[in-house]
């Protein structure tokens, strides 16, 4: 089987469907493993949704999946996150209301567990240093631990004493072995780590390696969908520099 690993599509359509033709192209996939925050942000939240349910899924809960349903509040966002939060909000239908309000906060598919932030907080915490890291791993019942919510992709492989955080190479096979590890294969349709290019993984459970990929798209179009909303500049502009 081999697992298309996504998370943070926010609402970008374009970012989407440019790692859908990328991943089939590359013997493409089975299921796809949504680590949350399909919407938000971006201009196209229920079609992110529709296109997604169109695959066999697995899919679990992002903060900007459970504030366009009004299961958390929004005084933790920022401006632009909480005008975009709003705008979400009555974008989506009954059924896309559905199916963001019944997302799990945690899956668990062996040998993974997938969750948008962290297992200590799964739609709030970033897990992005030891401390936090550490918090996931001891929380861990499975090896392996997928996470997003940073946009940032890395690995972090349990150590004596506690976590290290290593790069997660774009286009080689890594081999999963023993050692517990939490994964992020960063943003699609909003990058953060300074390449506007979306990232995302596959898990092939043959090899039992996984593999981060990253591809170009029509950033212009987004924006330009974003502008006929009037959705905040800063929003538009950061696509730009994957910031």
């Amino acid at each position: 089987m081999r697992a298309l690993i996504l998370s943070d599509i926010h609402a970008n359509l374009e970012a989407l469907e440019a790692v859908f033709a990328d991943a089939q192209a590359r013997s493409g996939f089975d299921v796809i493993w949504c680590l949350g925050d399909t919407v938000g942000y971006g201009p196209d939240p229920g079609a992110c949704i529709d296109r997604i349910r169109e695959f066999e899924l697995v899919a679990v809960a992002g903060n900007h999946d459970c504030a366009a349903v009004g299961l958390i509040d929004t005084s933790d966002f920022n401006d632009a996150a909480r005008a975009a939060a709003k705008w979400t909000a009555g974008q989506v239908d009954a059924g896309q209301r559905d199916y963001l309000t019944s997302l799990p906060m945690v899956s668990v598919q062996e040998p993974f567990t997938l969750v948008h932030g962290s297992l200590r907080e799964p739609v709030a915490e970033y897990l992005l240093d030891r401390n936090s890291a550490a918090g996931t791993l001891a929380l861990l019942e499975t090896r392996y631990c997928l996470v997003g919510h940073s946009h940032i992709p890395f690995i972090c492989r349990e150590v004596e004493g506690g976590a290290e955080f290593i790069e997660f190479p774009e286009g080689e096979p890594v081999a999963l072995g023993d050692q517990r590890q939490i994964i992020n294969p960063g943003g699609v349709g909003q990058p953060r780590d300074r390449d506007p290019r979306p990232s995302y993984a596959v898990y092939d459970t043959v090899d039992i390696v996984i593999e981060r990929h990253r591809v170009t798209y029509d950033i212009a179009k987004t924006q330009e969908k974003m502008r006929a909303v009037d959705l905040p500049v800063h929003l538009i502009e950061r696509l730009d520099h994957g910031i």
